[in-house]
C-alpha cells in the first residue's frame, strides 16, 4: 500500500513554470510579478453533492481545477498557482493517476503550477485554492455595474444543467445534444481570454456557477442595481435543438448552474467593443438585458412586451 507521500511524489509532483519552491516542503515560495495584485479563490467539490461517485476520474480532475480557474477568469486575472487538498476513501492508484492526468491537463492548458496541498483519508472531497495575478487596480469586480449598463453572458449557459438532467434520467436528448451537454457538465472551459479582454471594458463580472439568475443577484446586490431580462434575447436555440422540453431548457438556462460562463455588465457605449472582442476570440456573447435603477429587482420582458418579476433563484447548499 503506497504511503501518502508516495502518492504525492508519484502523481502530483511536476516541474513548475513560475514557482520558486513548490510541492515537497512545508510551504511553497511564490514570487508575484512587480506591480501585480493577487486574486485568490477556493472551491470545494464533494462526492454526492457536486459530482456522482462514479464520475470518470480524469474528467473530475479537469473540472476540479477548471472551476477554480473560472473564478480567476471572472476577475480578469491570470491564473498562476494552485493548491490541491484531497480527502480520499482509499489509495486507489488507478483512480488517482487518472484524476491527476485530468488535473494537469487543465493546469497545462491554462499555465497553472501545482504549488502544494494535502491528502488525507476520508469521504471523497476535492478542494483547490487558486492564486492569480492582475495588474494593480485592473481587476473586474462585482460592484461596478450602473443602471443603463448592458447585461451580457458568454457561451451557452444551460448546457451543463441539461447534461445533469440527462444523467439523472429527467430528460431525453438526441445523441449530439447529450454528448455536448455532458461534456459541458464534466469538462467546463474557463473563459480566461474573454475575462482578460474585458478588463477596462466590463463594469462588473462574475462566473455562472449557481445559475444565471442566482449569480446575477450577487452583481445586483454589490452594484445596488436591478435588472431587466429580455426573453427574446435569451440564447435558447441550441438548448431547444437537443430535443429537450422548452420549459426545462428555459429553466436550465436561467437557474441550472455549473456553466462557468461569464456574466458581465458593460456600458452601452462599449457594445461594439464587446462584440469585436467576441468575434476575435471566436466565442459567442449574448446581450440579454440591462441593469436598472430598481435596486435588487429582476424583471423579465416577454415577447409581447409584458413585464413579470423574477425570483433570483440559484443553487444554495443550505437552502
Amino acid at each position: 500500500m503506497p504511503s501518502e507521500f508516495d502518492l504525492i511524489q508519484r502523481h502530483f509532483t511536476r516541474a513548475t513554470r513560475h514557482t520558486a519552491l513548490a510541492v515537497g516542503d512545508d510551504a511553497a515560495l511564490l514570487q508575484p510579478r512587480t506591480g501585480m495584485q493577487l486574486a485568490v479563490s477556493t472551491d470545494m467539490l464533494v462526492s454526492g453533492t457536486h459530482f456522482f461517485a462514479d464520475t470518470d476520474p480524469e474528467d473530475l480532475g479537469w473540472k476540479t481545477l477548471a472551476v477554480n480557474v473560472s473564478d480567476i477568469a471572472a476577475m480578469g486575472a491570470e491564473p498562476r498557482w494552485a493548491f490541491l487538498a484531497l480527502s480520499l476513501p482509499a489509495a486507489d492508484e488507478a483512480w488517482i493517476e487518472a484524476f491527476a492526468r485530468g488535473f494537469f491537463a487543465c493546469a497545462d492548458a491554462h499555465g497553472v503550477d501545482l504549488a502544494g496541498g494535502d491528502t488525507t483519508r476520508g469521504p471523497l472531497t476535492l478542494s483547490v485554492t487558486i492564486i492569480g495575478e492582475t495588474a494593480a487596480g485592473e481587476a473586474v469586480t462585482r460592484d461596478g455595474g450602473r443602471a443603463g449598463d448592458d447585461l451580457w453572458v458568454s457561451g451557452q449557459p444551460g448546457l451543463a444543467a441539461l447534461g445533469l438532467a440527462a444523467l439523472q434520467g429527467r430528460t431525453r436528448l438526441d445523441a449530439d445534444g447529450r454528448r455536448a451537454c455532458i461534456a459541458a457538465l464534466q469538462r467546463p472551459q474557463p473563459r480566461l481570454a474573454l475575462g482578460r479582454a474585458l478588463r477596462g471594458v466590463a463594469s462588473a463580472m462574475l462566473d455562472v456557477s449557481d445559475g444565471l439568475l442566482g449569480d446575477l443577484r450577487h452583481i445586483l446586490e454589490r452594484s445596488h442595481t436591478g435588472a431587466l431580462i429580455e426573453t427574446a434575447a435569451l440564447p435558447l436555440a441550441r438548448l431547444l435543438a437537443t430535443g429537450a422540453d422548452p420549459v426545462l431548457c428555459r429553466h436550465c438556462l436561467l437557474a441550472g448552474g455549473d456553466d462557468y460562463e461569464l456574466l458581465f455588465c458593460a456600458p452601452a457605449a462599449r457594445r461594439d467593443t464587446v462584440r469585436a472582442l467576441a468575434t476575435k476570440l471566436e466565442l459567442p456573447v449574448h446581450r440579454i438585458g440591462s441593469l436598472t435603477a430598481d435596486s435588487g429587482s429582476i424583471h423579465m420582458r416577454e415577447a409581447d412586451g409584458t413585464l413579470a418579476p423574477l425570483a433570483p433563484n440559484g443553487y444554495d447548499h443550505f437552502a
